[in-house]
Protein backbone atom coordinates (compact mmCIF):
# COMPACT_ATOMS: atom_id res chain seq x y z
CA UNK A 1 0.00 0.00 0.00
CA UNK A 2 2.61 2.40 0.87
CA UNK A 3 4.47 1.72 -2.39
CA UNK A 4 1.07 2.58 -4.53
CA UNK A 5 0.84 5.90 -2.00
CA UNK A 6 4.43 6.53 -3.24
CA UNK A 7 3.43 6.82 -6.97
CA UNK A 8 0.41 9.03 -6.77
CA UNK A 9 2.61 11.51 -4.58
CA UNK A 10 5.74 11.39 -7.20
CA UNK A 11 3.74 11.47 -10.35
CA UNK A 12 2.04 15.13 -8.71
CA UNK A 13 5.79 15.88 -8.02
CA UNK A 14 7.44 15.57 -11.61
CA UNK A 15 4.30 16.74 -13.17
CA UNK A 16 4.62 20.21 -11.12
CA UNK A 17 8.48 19.91 -11.89
CA UNK A 18 8.32 19.69 -15.86
CA UNK A 19 5.53 22.72 -15.70
CA UNK A 20 8.40 24.51 -14.17
CA UNK A 21 11.07 24.18 -16.53
CA UNK A 22 14.81 22.21 -16.43
CA UNK A 23 17.37 23.32 -13.95
CA UNK A 24 19.07 26.40 -13.39
CA UNK A 25 19.25 29.50 -14.56
CA UNK A 26 16.68 32.64 -14.19
CA UNK A 27 13.65 32.24 -15.62
CA UNK A 28 9.58 31.75 -14.41
CA UNK A 29 9.78 29.91 -11.25
CA UNK A 30 13.56 29.78 -10.38
CA UNK A 31 14.45 31.61 -6.72
CA UNK A 32 16.89 33.86 -6.61
CA UNK A 33 20.05 31.78 -6.15
CA UNK A 34 19.22 29.98 -9.63
CA UNK A 35 17.09 26.79 -8.71
CA UNK A 36 13.87 26.11 -10.19
CA UNK A 37 11.25 26.49 -7.06
CA UNK A 38 9.84 22.95 -8.03
CA UNK A 39 13.39 21.21 -8.98
CA UNK A 40 12.57 18.01 -6.61
CA UNK A 41 14.59 14.65 -8.14
CA UNK A 42 12.61 11.66 -7.15
CA UNK A 43 15.22 8.70 -6.85
CA UNK A 44 14.41 5.60 -6.42
CA UNK A 45 17.22 3.54 -3.78
CA UNK A 46 17.02 -0.06 -3.49
CA UNK A 47 17.21 0.21 0.64
CA UNK A 48 16.66 2.82 3.56
CA UNK A 49 20.03 3.86 4.88
CA UNK A 50 21.34 2.02 7.55
CA UNK A 51 22.93 5.46 9.08
CA UNK A 52 23.36 9.02 8.19
CA UNK A 53 26.41 9.36 10.40
CA UNK A 54 29.43 8.76 7.49
CA UNK A 55 31.51 6.97 10.50
CA UNK A 56 29.52 3.76 10.86
CA UNK A 57 27.85 3.00 7.85
CA UNK A 58 29.86 0.67 4.88
CA UNK A 59 26.82 0.51 2.74
CA UNK A 60 26.19 1.68 -0.48
CA UNK A 61 22.73 3.08 0.16
CA UNK A 62 23.84 4.98 3.29
CA UNK A 63 26.70 6.81 1.08
CA UNK A 64 24.86 7.49 -1.50
CA UNK A 65 22.99 9.95 0.83
CA UNK A 66 25.70 10.96 2.89
CA UNK A 67 28.18 12.13 0.21
CA UNK A 68 25.58 14.90 -0.45
CA UNK A 69 25.33 16.40 3.25
CA UNK A 70 29.02 15.46 3.74
CA UNK A 71 32.54 15.80 1.87
CA UNK A 72 36.16 15.03 1.89
CA UNK A 73 39.39 16.37 2.00
CA UNK A 74 39.98 14.45 -1.20
CA UNK A 75 37.41 13.41 -3.63
CA UNK A 76 37.24 11.22 -6.52
CA UNK A 77 37.25 12.76 -10.35
CA UNK A 78 33.52 12.80 -11.29
CA UNK A 79 32.95 9.77 -13.47
CA UNK A 80 36.68 8.44 -12.43
CA UNK A 81 38.46 6.90 -9.53
CA UNK A 82 41.68 9.67 -9.78
CA UNK A 83 42.23 11.75 -6.43
CA UNK A 84 41.18 15.39 -6.77
CA UNK A 85 40.47 18.01 -4.33
CA UNK A 86 38.02 18.03 -2.13
CA UNK A 87 37.74 20.48 1.26
CA UNK A 88 41.67 20.63 0.58
CA UNK A 89 42.93 22.62 -2.41
CA UNK A 90 45.93 20.52 -2.33
CA UNK A 91 48.02 18.32 -0.20
CA UNK A 92 51.79 17.21 0.32
CA UNK A 93 53.36 13.87 1.03
CA UNK A 94 56.85 13.89 3.18
CA UNK A 95 59.58 11.78 2.20
CA UNK A 96 58.47 9.07 4.25
CA UNK A 97 55.30 9.09 3.16
CA UNK A 98 53.94 9.29 7.11
CA UNK A 99 53.10 12.60 7.15
CA UNK A 100 49.95 14.09 4.75
CA UNK A 101 49.60 18.28 5.18
CA UNK A 102 46.46 19.49 3.51
CA UNK A 103 45.55 23.03 2.77
CA UNK A 104 42.07 23.83 3.08
CA UNK A 105 39.55 25.32 1.66
CA UNK A 106 38.87 28.97 3.15
CA UNK A 107 35.17 30.31 3.80
CA UNK A 108 33.40 27.25 4.28
CA UNK A 109 30.69 26.72 6.70
CA UNK A 110 28.77 23.65 7.96
CA UNK A 111 25.14 23.50 7.64
CA UNK A 112 24.96 24.78 11.46
CA UNK A 113 27.01 27.94 10.62
CA UNK A 114 30.14 26.65 12.34
CA UNK A 115 33.53 27.08 10.06
CA UNK A 116 35.26 24.42 8.69
CA UNK A 117 38.77 24.99 9.53
CA UNK A 118 42.07 22.83 10.91
CA UNK A 119 40.91 22.50 13.76
CA UNK A 120 37.67 20.78 12.83
CA UNK A 121 39.39 18.13 10.45
CA UNK A 122 41.54 17.42 13.41
CA UNK A 123 38.53 16.93 16.07
CA UNK A 124 36.56 14.53 13.02
CA UNK A 125 40.30 12.59 13.07
CA UNK A 126 40.36 12.22 17.00
CA UNK A 127 36.87 11.32 17.11
CA UNK A 128 37.55 8.77 14.97
CA UNK A 129 40.51 7.39 16.58
CA UNK A 130 39.09 7.65 20.17
CA UNK A 131 35.98 5.46 19.68
CA UNK A 132 35.38 3.14 22.12
CA UNK A 133 33.02 0.26 23.21
CA UNK A 134 30.70 -0.60 20.58
CA UNK A 135 31.53 2.02 18.21
CA UNK A 136 35.04 0.03 17.88
CA UNK A 137 33.78 -3.07 16.22
CA UNK A 138 33.97 -3.64 12.59
CA UNK A 139 30.78 -4.03 12.48
CA UNK A 140 30.18 -0.31 13.17
CA UNK A 141 33.23 1.49 12.52
CA UNK A 142 33.76 -0.73 9.58
CA UNK A 143 35.55 1.77 7.07
CA UNK A 144 38.46 3.20 9.99
CA UNK A 145 39.43 -0.39 11.17
CA UNK A 146 39.61 -1.59 7.48
CA UNK A 147 41.67 2.00 6.67
CA UNK A 148 43.43 2.93 10.32
CA UNK A 149 43.20 -0.79 11.79
CA UNK A 150 42.85 0.08 15.43
CA UNK A 151 42.20 2.87 18.18
CA UNK A 152 43.70 5.00 20.93
CA UNK A 153 42.81 2.10 23.20
CA UNK A 154 41.81 -0.98 21.69
CA UNK A 155 39.57 -2.79 23.45
CA UNK A 156 39.84 -6.02 21.51
CA UNK A 157 42.50 -8.45 20.35
CA UNK A 158 41.43 -8.53 16.77
CA UNK A 159 42.24 -4.50 16.57
CA UNK A 160 46.08 -3.75 15.32
CA UNK A 161 48.26 -0.89 16.01
CA UNK A 162 46.40 2.06 14.64
CA UNK A 163 47.99 3.54 11.07
CA UNK A 164 46.69 7.03 12.67
CA UNK A 165 49.42 8.78 14.49
CA UNK A 166 47.88 12.73 14.75
CA UNK A 167 46.31 15.08 13.66
CA UNK A 168 47.68 18.96 14.28
CA UNK A 169 45.93 22.10 13.20
CA UNK A 170 49.40 24.18 12.10
CA UNK A 171 47.13 27.23 11.50
CA UNK A 172 43.59 27.48 10.57
CA UNK A 173 44.04 26.53 6.83
CA UNK A 174 46.79 23.60 7.31
CA UNK A 175 45.82 20.90 8.64
CA UNK A 176 48.70 17.72 9.31
CA UNK A 177 48.04 13.82 9.59
CA UNK A 178 50.79 11.88 10.83
CA UNK A 179 50.58 8.18 9.98
CA UNK A 180 52.71 5.29 12.59
CA UNK A 181 53.59 3.68 9.19
CA UNK A 182 53.81 4.25 5.71
CA UNK A 183 50.55 3.77 3.55
CA UNK A 184 50.64 4.37 0.00
CA UNK A 185 46.89 3.77 -0.02
CA UNK A 186 45.83 5.97 2.67
CA UNK A 187 45.24 9.19 0.15
CA UNK A 188 43.18 7.37 -2.00
CA UNK A 189 41.12 5.66 0.93
CA UNK A 190 40.43 9.27 2.50
CA UNK A 191 38.01 9.72 -0.27
CA UNK A 192 35.57 7.03 0.96
CA UNK A 193 32.11 8.71 2.67
CA UNK A 194 33.18 7.54 5.84
CA UNK A 195 36.17 10.12 5.98
CA UNK A 196 33.02 12.84 5.87
CA UNK A 197 34.42 15.58 7.84
CA UNK A 198 31.21 16.73 10.25
CA UNK A 199 30.71 19.75 12.26
CA UNK A 200 32.42 19.23 15.43
CA UNK A 201 29.52 20.53 17.31
CA UNK A 202 26.79 19.26 15.68
CA UNK A 203 28.51 15.82 16.74
CA UNK A 204 28.32 16.56 20.49
CA UNK A 205 25.14 18.17 20.56
CA UNK A 206 23.09 15.44 19.03
CA UNK A 207 25.42 12.63 20.99
CA UNK A 208 27.07 11.10 18.12
CA UNK A 209 29.14 8.90 20.09
CA UNK A 210 26.31 7.09 22.04
CA UNK A 211 26.15 3.41 20.39
CA UNK A 212 24.69 0.68 22.53
CA UNK A 213 23.04 -2.72 21.80
CA UNK A 214 25.07 -5.51 20.21
CA UNK A 215 27.88 -5.49 17.12
CA UNK A 216 25.09 -7.49 15.27
CA UNK A 217 22.50 -4.81 15.77
CA UNK A 218 23.65 -1.71 17.09
CA UNK A 219 21.78 1.31 18.23
CA UNK A 220 22.50 4.88 17.98
CA UNK A 221 20.66 6.46 20.75
CA UNK A 222 21.84 9.84 19.69
CA UNK A 223 20.13 12.18 17.07
CA UNK A 224 23.21 12.95 14.78
CA UNK A 225 22.61 10.07 12.14
CA UNK A 226 19.28 10.14 12.26
CA UNK A 227 17.93 13.46 12.37
CA UNK A 228 20.83 16.12 12.47
CA UNK A 229 23.53 14.88 10.15
CA UNK A 230 25.51 18.00 9.51
CA UNK A 231 28.08 18.31 6.81
CA UNK A 232 29.48 20.82 4.39
CA UNK A 233 27.90 19.56 1.40
CA UNK A 234 25.40 21.14 -1.73
CA UNK A 235 22.31 19.70 0.22
CA UNK A 236 21.12 19.50 3.65
CA UNK A 237 19.30 16.95 5.54
CA UNK A 238 15.65 17.73 5.88
CA UNK A 239 13.54 14.80 7.28
CA UNK A 240 13.45 11.04 7.00
CA UNK A 241 10.99 8.40 7.66
CA UNK A 242 12.09 4.84 7.16
CA UNK A 243 10.52 2.97 4.69
CA UNK A 244 8.70 5.98 3.03
CA UNK A 245 11.33 8.94 2.08
CA UNK A 246 14.15 10.87 3.43
CA UNK A 247 14.50 14.90 2.34
CA UNK A 248 17.57 16.71 1.07
CA UNK A 249 17.09 20.61 0.22
CA UNK A 250 20.01 22.52 -1.31
CA UNK A 251 22.29 24.02 0.39
CA UNK A 252 22.29 27.91 -0.47
CA UNK A 253 25.55 29.07 1.40
CA UNK A 254 27.34 25.83 -0.24
CA UNK A 255 30.85 27.16 -0.83
CA UNK A 256 31.16 26.12 -4.25
CA UNK A 257 29.01 26.03 -7.82
CA UNK A 258 25.36 25.71 -6.39
CA UNK A 259 23.23 22.42 -6.54
CA UNK A 260 20.71 23.16 -9.59
CA UNK A 261 18.31 20.86 -8.18
CA UNK A 262 16.31 22.50 -5.05
CA UNK A 263 15.58 19.41 -3.24
CA UNK A 264 15.77 15.29 -3.52
CA UNK A 265 13.86 12.79 -2.23
CA UNK A 266 14.86 9.31 -1.65
CA UNK A 267 12.57 6.63 -2.08
CA UNK A 268 13.15 2.69 -1.21
CA UNK A 269 11.87 0.29 -3.59
CA UNK A 270 12.88 -3.07 -2.81
CA UNK A 271 12.22 -4.85 -5.90
CA UNK A 272 13.99 -3.62 -8.88
CA UNK A 273 11.02 -4.60 -10.99
CA UNK A 274 8.84 -2.48 -8.68
CA UNK A 275 11.53 0.62 -9.48
CA UNK A 276 11.54 0.21 -12.73
CA UNK A 277 7.64 0.38 -12.89
CA UNK A 278 7.86 3.50 -10.84
CA UNK A 279 10.54 4.82 -13.28
CA UNK A 280 7.92 4.22 -16.11
CA UNK A 281 4.57 5.55 -14.57
CA UNK A 282 6.59 8.92 -14.06
CA UNK A 283 6.51 8.68 -10.54
CA UNK A 284 10.44 8.62 -9.84
CA UNK A 285 13.08 10.48 -12.10
CA UNK A 286 16.23 7.32 -11.85
CA UNK A 287 17.09 4.29 -10.44
CA UNK A 288 20.07 2.26 -10.08
CA UNK A 289 20.56 -1.10 -9.81
CA UNK A 290 18.30 -1.91 -12.69
CA UNK A 291 17.27 -5.53 -13.03
CA UNK A 292 19.20 -6.64 -16.95
CA UNK A 293 15.64 -7.94 -17.72
CA UNK A 294 14.01 -4.26 -17.48
CA UNK A 295 16.31 -2.61 -19.82
CA UNK A 296 14.97 -2.66 -22.96
CA UNK A 297 11.42 -1.74 -21.55
CA UNK A 298 12.88 1.21 -19.93
CA UNK A 299 14.47 2.01 -23.33
CA UNK A 300 11.08 1.42 -24.71
CA UNK A 301 9.37 3.86 -22.19
CA UNK A 302 11.84 6.34 -23.00
CA UNK A 303 13.97 6.62 -19.80
CA UNK A 304 18.11 7.14 -20.16
CA UNK A 305 19.81 3.53 -19.45
CA UNK A 306 23.06 4.06 -18.55
CA UNK A 307 26.12 1.68 -18.05
CA UNK A 308 28.30 1.99 -14.39
CA UNK A 309 31.25 0.72 -15.43
CA UNK A 310 32.17 -2.99 -13.43
CA UNK A 311 34.28 -2.04 -10.58
CA UNK A 312 32.81 -5.26 -8.42
CA UNK A 313 32.97 -8.66 -7.38
CA UNK A 314 30.07 -11.09 -5.93
CA UNK A 315 31.03 -13.86 -3.74
CA UNK A 316 30.51 -16.09 -1.12
CA UNK A 317 32.07 -15.81 2.59
CA UNK A 318 32.49 -18.38 5.02
CA UNK A 319 32.96 -17.51 8.36
CA UNK A 320 35.77 -19.63 10.38
CA UNK A 321 33.98 -19.02 13.33
CA UNK A 322 31.74 -21.95 12.34
CA UNK A 323 33.41 -25.31 13.17
CA UNK A 324 32.39 -26.63 9.75
CA UNK A 325 33.72 -23.51 7.73
CA UNK A 326 37.22 -24.40 10.08
CA UNK A 327 37.57 -27.06 7.14
CA UNK A 328 39.57 -26.40 4.22
CA UNK A 329 38.00 -29.13 2.41
CA UNK A 330 34.80 -27.86 3.28
CA UNK A 331 35.37 -24.96 1.74
CA UNK A 332 37.44 -26.12 -1.24
CA UNK A 333 34.42 -28.12 -2.03
CA UNK A 334 31.83 -25.87 -2.09
CA UNK A 335 34.16 -23.62 -4.79
CA UNK A 336 34.15 -26.51 -6.57
CA UNK A 337 30.41 -27.41 -6.27
CA UNK A 338 29.16 -23.94 -7.24
CA UNK A 339 28.43 -23.56 -11.46
CA UNK A 340 29.53 -20.08 -11.46
CA UNK A 341 29.22 -19.77 -15.01
CA UNK A 342 25.65 -21.00 -15.15
CA UNK A 343 24.86 -18.63 -12.22
CA UNK A 344 26.46 -15.50 -14.03
CA UNK A 345 24.45 -16.65 -17.52
CA UNK A 346 21.16 -17.23 -15.89
CA UNK A 347 21.03 -13.91 -13.52
CA UNK A 348 23.24 -11.54 -15.12
CA UNK A 349 23.54 -9.03 -17.96
CA UNK A 350 25.28 -8.57 -21.12
CA UNK A 351 28.65 -8.02 -20.06
CA UNK A 352 29.12 -9.65 -16.46
CA UNK A 353 31.71 -12.28 -16.37
CA UNK A 354 32.81 -15.50 -14.05
CA UNK A 355 35.11 -13.53 -10.64
CA UNK A 356 38.17 -15.48 -9.94
CA UNK A 357 39.72 -13.25 -7.57
CA UNK A 358 38.81 -10.82 -5.17
CA UNK A 359 39.46 -8.22 -7.46
CA UNK A 360 38.30 -6.51 -10.88
CA UNK A 361 40.30 -7.88 -13.70
CA UNK A 362 40.31 -4.23 -14.62
CA UNK A 363 42.17 -3.15 -11.77
CA UNK A 364 46.42 -3.32 -12.07
CA UNK A 365 48.08 -6.10 -9.98
CA UNK A 366 45.08 -8.37 -11.12
CA UNK A 367 46.60 -11.80 -12.05
CA UNK A 368 45.08 -15.25 -12.53
CA UNK A 369 48.45 -17.28 -11.69
CA UNK A 370 46.93 -18.94 -8.92
CA UNK A 371 44.78 -21.98 -7.62
CA UNK A 372 41.91 -22.06 -9.82
CA UNK A 373 38.39 -23.85 -8.77
CA UNK A 374 36.23 -25.19 -11.92
CA UNK A 375 32.79 -26.67 -11.66
CA UNK A 376 33.11 -30.21 -10.66
CA UNK A 377 30.90 -31.98 -8.82
CA UNK A 378 32.74 -35.18 -8.52
CA UNK A 379 35.70 -33.29 -7.07
CA UNK A 380 33.45 -31.53 -4.70
CA UNK A 381 32.24 -34.73 -2.97
CA UNK A 382 35.54 -36.30 -3.41
CA UNK A 383 36.35 -33.45 -0.99
CA UNK A 384 33.35 -33.74 1.29
CA UNK A 385 34.52 -37.64 1.48
CA UNK A 386 38.24 -36.72 2.41
CA UNK A 387 36.98 -33.53 4.87
CA UNK A 388 35.77 -36.59 7.74
CA UNK A 389 32.35 -34.19 8.03
CA UNK A 390 29.21 -36.84 7.57
CA UNK A 391 26.29 -35.23 5.90
CA UNK A 392 27.64 -31.71 6.33
CA UNK A 393 24.93 -28.51 6.94
CA UNK A 394 25.66 -25.60 5.62
CA UNK A 395 23.25 -22.20 7.02
CA UNK A 396 23.38 -20.47 4.20
CA UNK A 397 22.25 -16.62 4.54
CA UNK A 398 21.58 -14.12 1.54
CA UNK A 399 19.55 -11.01 1.92
CA UNK A 400 16.12 -9.62 1.04
CA UNK A 401 15.67 -5.98 0.39
CA UNK A 402 18.46 -4.81 -1.89
CA UNK A 403 19.95 -5.08 -5.10
CA UNK A 404 23.41 -5.04 -6.57
CA UNK A 405 25.49 -5.02 -9.24
CA UNK A 406 27.14 -7.96 -8.06
CA UNK A 407 24.00 -9.89 -7.05
CA UNK A 408 21.00 -7.71 -8.73
CA UNK A 409 19.01 -11.08 -7.44
CA UNK A 410 19.94 -12.80 -4.18
CA UNK A 411 17.15 -14.98 -4.26
CA UNK A 412 17.62 -16.04 -7.40
CA UNK A 413 21.22 -16.52 -6.93
CA UNK A 414 20.75 -18.57 -3.69
CA UNK A 415 18.25 -20.84 -5.48
CA UNK A 416 20.77 -21.72 -8.35
CA UNK A 417 23.77 -21.92 -5.52
CA UNK A 418 21.30 -24.11 -3.11
CA UNK A 419 20.90 -26.49 -6.15
CA UNK A 420 24.62 -27.03 -6.62
CA UNK A 421 25.41 -27.45 -2.75
CA UNK A 422 22.71 -29.93 -2.90
CA UNK A 423 23.71 -31.91 -5.92
CA UNK A 424 26.92 -32.50 -4.22
CA UNK A 425 25.82 -33.20 -1.06
CA UNK A 426 25.67 -30.72 0.68
CA UNK A 427 21.86 -30.03 3.05
CA UNK A 428 21.37 -26.45 2.91
CA UNK A 429 19.65 -24.64 5.51
CA UNK A 430 18.18 -21.35 4.39
CA UNK A 431 18.21 -17.87 6.21
CA UNK A 432 16.98 -14.96 4.50
CA UNK A 433 16.70 -11.26 6.80
CA UNK A 434 16.52 -8.16 5.97
CA UNK A 435 19.45 -5.93 4.04
CA UNK A 436 19.61 -3.27 6.36
CA UNK A 437 20.38 -3.33 9.36
CA UNK A 438 19.59 -7.18 9.97
CA UNK A 439 22.29 -8.36 7.48
CA UNK A 440 25.08 -6.28 6.85
CA UNK A 441 25.19 -6.78 11.06
CA UNK A 442 24.65 -10.29 10.90
CA UNK A 443 27.24 -11.22 8.00
CA UNK A 444 29.85 -8.53 9.26
CA UNK A 445 29.93 -10.08 12.60
CA UNK A 446 30.99 -13.41 11.40
CA UNK A 447 27.24 -14.87 12.33
CA UNK A 448 26.26 -16.72 8.98
CA UNK A 449 28.59 -19.71 8.26
CA UNK A 450 27.97 -19.20 4.55
CA UNK A 451 26.58 -15.98 3.77
CA UNK A 452 25.90 -14.15 0.38
CA UNK A 453 27.98 -10.50 -0.31
CA UNK A 454 30.16 -8.35 -2.56
CA UNK A 455 32.05 -5.55 -2.73
CA UNK A 456 32.18 -2.63 -4.83
CA UNK A 457 35.46 -0.59 -4.86
CA UNK A 458 35.29 2.51 -3.39
CA UNK A 459 38.70 3.68 -5.00
CA UNK A 460 41.29 2.58 -7.44
CA UNK A 461 43.71 0.63 -5.88
CA UNK A 462 44.10 -3.00 -4.91
CA UNK A 463 44.08 -2.14 -1.05
CA UNK A 464 40.47 -1.24 -1.34
CA UNK A 465 39.82 -4.95 -2.29
CA UNK A 466 42.14 -7.33 -1.05
CA UNK A 467 43.42 -4.94 2.03
CA UNK A 468 39.74 -4.17 2.90
CA UNK A 469 38.85 -7.78 2.96
CA UNK A 470 41.69 -9.51 4.02
CA UNK A 471 44.19 -7.16 5.47
CA UNK A 472 43.92 -8.23 8.91
CA UNK A 473 41.35 -10.49 11.45
CA UNK A 474 37.75 -9.29 10.87
CA UNK A 475 34.38 -11.12 12.23
CA UNK A 476 33.37 -11.37 8.63
CA UNK A 477 35.46 -13.76 7.88
CA UNK A 478 37.16 -15.13 11.91
CA UNK A 479 40.37 -16.44 10.51
CA UNK A 480 44.12 -15.82 11.19
CA UNK A 481 46.30 -15.73 8.24
CA UNK A 482 49.98 -14.51 8.72
CA UNK A 483 50.97 -14.79 5.59
CA UNK A 484 48.41 -13.33 4.11
CA UNK A 485 48.13 -10.34 6.51
CA UNK A 486 52.15 -9.68 6.15
CA UNK A 487 51.99 -9.74 2.14
CA UNK A 488 48.98 -7.27 2.19
CA UNK A 489 50.78 -5.20 4.96
CA UNK A 490 53.83 -4.97 3.09
CA UNK A 491 52.02 -4.27 0.20
CA UNK A 492 50.06 -1.07 1.45
CA UNK A 493 53.59 0.21 2.98
CA UNK A 494 55.68 -0.37 0.03
CA UNK A 495 55.72 3.22 -2.43
CA UNK A 496 57.51 1.87 -5.31
CA UNK A 497 55.07 0.39 -7.77
CA UNK A 498 56.00 -2.05 -9.54
CA UNK A 499 57.12 -3.92 -6.10
CA UNK A 500 53.62 -3.28 -4.62
CA UNK A 501 51.69 -4.89 -7.85
CA UNK A 502 54.55 -8.33 -7.08
CA UNK A 503 52.74 -8.31 -3.58
CA UNK A 504 49.48 -8.21 -4.59
CA UNK A 505 49.57 -10.96 -7.35
CA UNK A 506 51.56 -12.93 -4.37
CA UNK A 507 48.61 -12.24 -2.14
CA UNK A 508 45.88 -13.36 -4.75
CA UNK A 509 47.60 -16.68 -4.84
CA UNK A 510 47.71 -17.10 -0.77
CA UNK A 511 44.10 -16.07 -0.67
CA UNK A 512 43.14 -18.92 -3.13
CA UNK A 513 45.00 -21.63 -1.68
CA UNK A 514 43.37 -20.82 1.39
CA UNK A 515 39.91 -20.20 -0.15
CA UNK A 516 38.23 -17.77 2.58
CA UNK A 517 35.50 -17.64 0.16
CA UNK A 518 34.44 -17.93 -3.30
CA UNK A 519 34.34 -14.45 -5.65
CA UNK A 520 31.71 -15.95 -8.75
CA UNK A 521 30.90 -12.43 -10.66
CA UNK A 522 31.95 -9.14 -12.08
CA UNK A 523 29.09 -6.84 -14.04
CA UNK A 524 28.49 -3.50 -14.54
CA UNK A 525 25.44 -2.20 -13.54
CA UNK A 526 22.88 -0.26 -14.83
CA UNK A 527 20.73 3.07 -14.39
CA UNK A 528 17.90 4.56 -15.64
CA UNK A 529 16.85 8.18 -15.15
CA UNK A 530 13.59 9.81 -17.03
CA UNK A 531 14.76 11.62 -20.31
CA UNK A 532 14.17 15.18 -18.51
CA UNK A 533 16.94 14.32 -16.27
CA UNK A 534 20.71 16.22 -17.24
CA UNK A 535 24.51 15.72 -15.46
CA UNK A 536 24.08 12.86 -13.83
CA UNK A 537 27.24 10.53 -14.27
CA UNK A 538 27.30 7.20 -12.22
CA UNK A 539 30.58 6.77 -10.81
CA UNK A 540 32.56 3.73 -10.46
CA UNK A 541 33.03 3.92 -7.21
CA UNK A 542 29.64 4.91 -6.22
CA UNK A 543 30.71 8.71 -5.79
CA UNK A 544 27.79 9.98 -7.39
CA UNK A 545 27.59 13.69 -7.37
CA UNK A 546 23.84 14.69 -7.43
CA UNK A 547 24.24 18.43 -7.31
CA UNK A 548 25.17 18.88 -10.94
CA UNK A 549 21.79 17.08 -11.63
CA UNK A 550 19.26 19.18 -13.13
CA UNK A 551 15.59 18.67 -14.78
CA UNK A 552 14.67 20.17 -18.64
Amino acid sequence: MRRTAVVVVGAALISSVAACGGGGGSGPGATATGAPKDSTFIFASSADPSILDPAYHSDGESSRVTNQIFETLVATEVGGTAVVPGLAESWEVSKDAKTYTFKLRRGVKFHDGETFDAAAVCANFERWYNSTGLAQSDSVSYYWVTVFRGFAKNESDSLGKSLYGGCAAKDDATAEIKLTEPSAAVLSALTLSSFGIASPKALKDYKADEVSGTAESPQFTGTFGTEHPTGTGPFKFASWTRGDKLELVRNDDYWGEKAKLNKIIFRPIEKAADRAQALRAGSVHALDYADPADLESLKSAGAQVIERAPFNMGYLGFSQKTKIMQNQKIRQAIAHAINRENVVKTKYATGAKVANAFMPDSLWSYTEDFAKYDYNVAKAKQLIAESGEADPTLEFCYPSGVSRAYMVDPAGNFQLMKADLEAAGFKVTPKTSPWSPDYLNISQAGDCPLYMLGWNGDFGDPDNFLGTLFQSFSNQWSFRNEPIFKVLNDAEREPDQAKREELYKQANALIADFVPGVPYAQSPSFSAAAKNVRGWVPSPVLNDVLATISLS
